[in-house]
């Protein structure tokens, strides 16, 4: 494996050195010195050659170390959901290797919804543990983009629309991640919101939004899990592409942040040789040039960052002082990863990693309708179950994008709910409808037979004539990871399910009672039949566990405790940037640019729907159980705070149920005299906690200025007026069950 032979190489290295009696061990292989001691005695043993080197690619996924210093490659990987297959070192085509399966777990937007940051610790410490097998020394993720649209076909790999959510869901993360000695690289920096024209969008956005809707999970990566990597991403904004751009590189992040990683380029997301000398890239990944093709021996070395950049060196155009930041940070990437000896060799496929899936699946489903109690399934009386849609039987870990997954096995719904059940239910399955035929995806062959030669209508008559004898149908639809559904490259073209799934739910919802609609997606759809379907489950993209988890929960095997990462709106004008016109923008004249405005400001998922007065489909934190829970009246430790205090409000949550379940008690605050607009609350502070029948326990949640603050852009700076606020405790962003008044001093 390459981490063994990078070891090797550092052994061979130490020991040659340590072999000539009179010459002492190099700093920069000794890891006992200071890690700046280090960087800088390795810098200063590398030619200009050696340093425009390791700045740029050598291959799909790697870049050149420093073979005359025992330095060894540098091998990065997809993504934040599970290890990518390994692909030709100069071809995007899989290598057929045997032997890089990995699990694949659930997408971030799950993990979102689990609002449990113990399991996003776990989440990266188990992909740490399968990237450091595989001998990957970088995991390209996590993503914490805001969800602004529900048509970026993005979203599922993303933390959803809250900034405060994302924040404290990506520092464990990456804080788990990084303990396994694997970087890091938080992507897409920054407003990637959208993916249809993301190569061309120059998103014009105010510095209220930027600073309090679009960069607080970047920096919370940055200054509290301190990341090692970072990704720019393919838009412009303010006119430059993120890859390079002054702005958000040079004096936001590396300024204002003080960042000491890496900026990785998305790959093809460099663009000018100049900029990305001077505007804050570090190391550039898959750039397309001109003059370059196919097979091209020298294409890396014509990387803007390799033989363009030296040239300009040796012109006297540029002298050295970019040069050496950009490997200065890539050295301390080094030392923090294949240079680091003490990291061990990981495990791929484990039991543990598995278990992991499913209790982040598990606890991620969210449960949006359960009318008169139909979930879970009664296996008592239940004698035959009907199984109706595609997506029971369709691999969703192969698609997707840069996201696609080799999975060791996927159990698909069809068959998690078949074993959960046993002998004693029937289980009977109807397609309904067709999405995706192929029955290969990324060279992994599908496990059902997904050809059809039946029309649209003989699929919904033999689906309703079973669902006339069933005890319950559970149709799983939603998306599927193909293009326009749930992928990256391109948006969806419709708010609506593809594929005729809405004429095929509601002849279901006609002939049976019992109805059950798993929605398979990361993103919201419209519903319109939500009225005439008693349960609506939310499945998201669940990986190799996602039929067990499935079945756990439909069968009350998992009490569901997931709540919603963003506002589910029952139309898409709903959605400020649909009903401000705003997406997907304006082409400028003459030029290959689209800006697009986001008028909307602030004012994003619930606070747009708050500001708006609109009631959404399912409410941002929205979640339900099979028990029952009280949350009681808050009550505040004080009755007024200065700037550098806290306060903590107590509530009592009280499981009324029959059932052990787990509640997510979320604490909004409103600033009730601000001089600016603001949104009428804002998520602050959340707790999960988990109760057995009857059990009751006091959850404190703390907060101090942070969460009062706003971005003055007037100032340039975080403001906290002194004056009333109010803090809005309950369990979803539109269940408010108390308020209590305090004032800032």
């Amino acid at each position: 494996m390459k981490i063994r032979h990078a070891l090797l190489l550092i052994s061979l290295a130490t020991a040659s050195l340590l072999s000539a009696q009179t010459q002492p061990l190099p700093t920069y292989l000794d890891d006992t010195k200071p890690l700046e001691e280090r960087v800088e005695d390795a810098l200063s043993r590398m030619t200009l050659e050696e340093k425009i080197d390791v700045i740029h690619a050598q291959s799909k996924f790697s870049s050149p170390g420093v073979k005359r210093l025992g330095i060894p490659e540098f091998w990065t990987s997809d993504g934040p959901h599970g290890v990518r297959p390994d692909v030709l070192w100069d071809d995007w085509k899989q290598a057929g290797h045997t032997n890089d399966s990995c699990v694949a777990f659930p997408a971030l937007t799950c993990l979102a919804s689990t609002w449990n940051t113990d399991l996003a610790r776990r989440y990266g410490e188990s992909l740490g543990e399968e990237a450091l097998y595989r001998g990957k020394d970088m995991m390209l993720g996590p993503g914490v983009n805001i969800l602004r649209t529900p048509l970026c076909g993005r979203n599922f790999e993303y933390m959803g629309e809250d900034p405060y959510l994302a924040s404290r869901m990506v520092v464990p993360y990456i804080q788990g991640l990084q303990s396994k000695g694997v970087a890091a690289c938080v992507k897409h920096f920054a407003l990637n919101n959208d993916e249809t024209y993301r190569n061309e969008v120059n998103v014009i956005v105010d510095d209220r939004a930027l600073y309090e809707i679009y960069l607080p999970a970047f920096k919370a990566a940055v200054t509290e899990a301190h990341t090692w990597g970072l990704m720019g991403s393919y838009n412009l904004f303010e006119n430059q592409h993120n890859c390079h751009n002054q702005r958000l590189l040079n004096e936001i992040l590396k300024g204002e942040w003080g960042y000491d990683g890496v900026v990785v380029s998305d790959w093809g997301g460099a663009h000018d040789t100049r900029q990305a000398i001077t505007n804050g890239l570090d190391m550039e990944f898959g750039t397309w040039t001109d003059g370059l093709s196919f097979g091209t021996s020298n294409a890396y070395d014509n990387y803007h960052l390799a033989l363009p950049y030296l040239a300009l060196i040796r012109k006297g155009e540029y002298g050295t002082r970019e040069l050496d930041d950009k490997v200065r940070r890539v050295l301390r990437l080094f030392f923090r990863t294949n240079m680091n000896r003490q990291r061990g060799f990981g495990s791929q496929c484990s039991e543990a990693h598995y278990a992991a899936a499913r209790q982040i699946a598990g606890e991620g489903i969210v449960l949006l309708q359960n009318t008169n109690g139909v979930l879970p399934i009664d296996t008592v009386k239940t004698r035959r179950i009907l199984v109706v849609g595609e997506n029971a039987i369709k691999m969703m870990t192969p698609g997707g994008g840069s996201s696609t997954l080799k999975a060791q096995h996927e159990i698909l719904p069809l068959d998690g709910l078949r074993q959960a059940l046993g002998n004693g239910i029937e289980v009977e399955y109807a397609r309904g409808y067709v999405g995706d035929p192929n029955n290969e995806v990324e060279g992994v062959p599908a496990p059902y037979d997904l050809a059809e030669q039946r029309s649209p209508q003989e699929l919904r008559d033999e689906a309703v004539a079973k669902a006339r004898e069933a005890d319950y149908v559970i149709v799983f639809g939603g998306l599927n990871k193909s293009w326009h559904q749930d992928c990256e490259g391109a948006d969806r073209k419709e708010y609506g399910l593809p594929y005729g799934q809405d004429s095929l739910i509601e002849a279901l919802a006609d002939v049976n009672k019992n109805l059950v609609y798993v929605n398979i997606s990361g993103n919201p759809v419209a519903m319109p039949w939500k009225d005439k379907v008693p349960a609506i489950v939310q499945g998201w993209f669940l990986g190799s566990v996602a039929g067990e988890a499935l079945a756990d929960v439909l069968t009350g095997r998992t009490n569901p405790s997931g709540k919603l990462p963003y506002t589910w709106m029952a139309a898409l004008d709903d959605v400020a940037a649909h009903r401000l016109g705003t997406y997907p923008g304006t082409w400028r004249k003459d030029e290959k640019i689209i800006d697009e405005e986001y008028k909307e400001s602030i004012f994003v998922g619930y606070r747009w729907a708050d500001k708006e007065n609109i009631r959404p489909l399912f409410a941002f934190g929205h979640g339900l159980s099979y028990t029952s829970f009280n949350i009681g009246k808050a009550q505040a430790d004080k009755k007024e705070i200065t700037a550098s205090d806290s306060i903590t409000f107590t509530v009592s949550v009280t499981n009324t149920g029959k059932l052990a379940g787990a509640e997510v008690v979320q604490l909004y605050v409103r600033d009730c005299e601000s001089s600016l607009p603001r949104p009428y609350k804002e998520l602050k502070a959340f707790r999960k906690v988990r109760l057995a029948p009857g059990e009751t326990r006091e959850v404190r949640l703390t907060i101090g200025k942070a969460a009062l603050s706003y971005y003055d852009d007037r100032t340039k700076q975080w403001t906290a007026e002194p004056g009333r606020f109010e803090a809005l405790i309950g369990n979803a962003s539109d269940c408010i069950t108390s308020k209590v008044t305090f004032r800032l001093k």
